[in-house]
């Protein structure tokens, strides 16, 4: 017998077969330890389970609130040192911001009117604000311009020219506007308001005239709320925005008022303004410049006039006088602070 004809020696035992095969194993096991990105995980371990977390501890996952849009918040117009009375314009913006912007839960009539009488006025004023106090829990107004509708020595109209931004239940933002002619009488120390009128332009038209639809589009002709919405209820003769379109080619035009908001009549008289009948458009600013700030060159102002003449309309008024005109012009204290462009039809 050689050394190699033993009991183990030529094939291997039962216990080394064994043994060979649990090698293999480990070496295959350790092989599959490799993922194909390179990460090694030790042979022959796996992720423990979660512990489960007993029943009421898990924490909520905070659903994140959303901060609303803030209403933007203009400066109160102020008068400037050229104005004609200025107080009297200063009184009645002040109203007309206390009916028209309120913070956060001061909407409806009761605290309207105490924003009235805290500016010593009749808190009664609050009852016709009309569109000026909307249904919403927060409101922002900006004043656009204030201009005379009439001034005489006891008593004026200041029509109001308004822009205001309303937050509506949802938290949404709305942005509307009205002007609001506004009514005040002498009285010491200071003018007092006697009534309001805002303004309520009707609905839209189903299409707007070929004219409007231009003024509508046209950068050179700034409309305020209002304004717009007259154009597009076709209640303005096209005399109006075909003026307009003229002006707007030599110059930019500011619009404050042309049909809603403003007096019936003439004010101080019986005769019915161009205005209500649709037949008329106010213009405050010129080329970016007040038509009441003795900054603005007369000449700017005078030549605006003479053009708007020369687009068609019979009566122009403004402040400066244009001698040799006849009564095609016409300036007073009431239009000292803007031009009115008038029309027959």
């Amino acid at each position: 017998m050689t050394s190699g004809d033993g009991a183990d020696g030529g094939r291997p035992t039962a216990d080394r077969r064994g043994v060979l095969r649990a090698g293999a194993a480990a070496l295959l096991l350790g092989a599959a330890g490799c993922t194909s990105g390179g990460n090694p995980r030790s042979a022959g371990t796996s992720p423990s389970p979660p512990t489960p977390e007993p029943p009421g501890t898990r924490t909520p996952t905070p659903t994140p609130t959303q901060t609303p849009t803030p209403l933007p918040e203009p400066p109160l117009w102020q008068p400037g040192p050229a104005e004609i009375q200025p107080d009297v314009k200063r009184r009645a913006v002040e109203l007309v911001a206390a009916l028209g912007a309120w913070p956060p839960g001061g909407q409806g009539v009761e605290p309207a009117r105490a924003r009235v009488a805290a500016l010593g006025l009749p808190p009664a004023l609050a009852d016709q604000a009309g569109p000026l106090a909307p249904a919403a829990p927060e409101a922002s107004l900006e004043v656009v311009v204030a201009q005379y509708g009439g001034i005489l020595a006891d008593s004026a109209s200041v029509l109001v020219v308004c822009r205001q931004w309303t937050r509506g239940p949802d938290g949404s933002v709305a942005e509307g506007g009205t002007t609001v002619d506004v009514r005040l009488s002498r009285a010491e120390p200071r003018w007092t308001v006697t009534e309001l009128h805002p303004g309520v332009a009707g609905p839209a038209a189903a299409a707007p005239t070929s004219a409007v639809a231009r003024v509508l589009a046209e950068p050179r002709i700034e409309l305020p709320p209002e304004a717009a919405a007259d154009l597009r209820s076709g209640t303005v003769h096209d005399s109006v925005p075909e003026a307009m379109l003229r002006l707007a080619g030599p110059y930019t035009l500011s619009v404050s008022v042309v049909r809603t908001g403003h007096p019936l009549d003439v004010f101080g008289t019986s005769r019915p303004s161009d205005h209500p009948l649709g037949r008329a458009f106010d213009v405050w600013r010129i080329d970016g410049m007040a038509v009441v700030d003795p900054a603005t060159p007369r000449q700017l102002v005078e030549s605006f006039m003479r053009d708007a003449a020369a687009a068609g309309s019979y009566n122009v008024g403004g402040p400066v006088a244009i001698p040799g005109a006849g009564n095609r012009f016409f300036t007073d204290d009431t239009h000292h602070d803007h031009c009115h462009v008038g029309f027959t039809f």
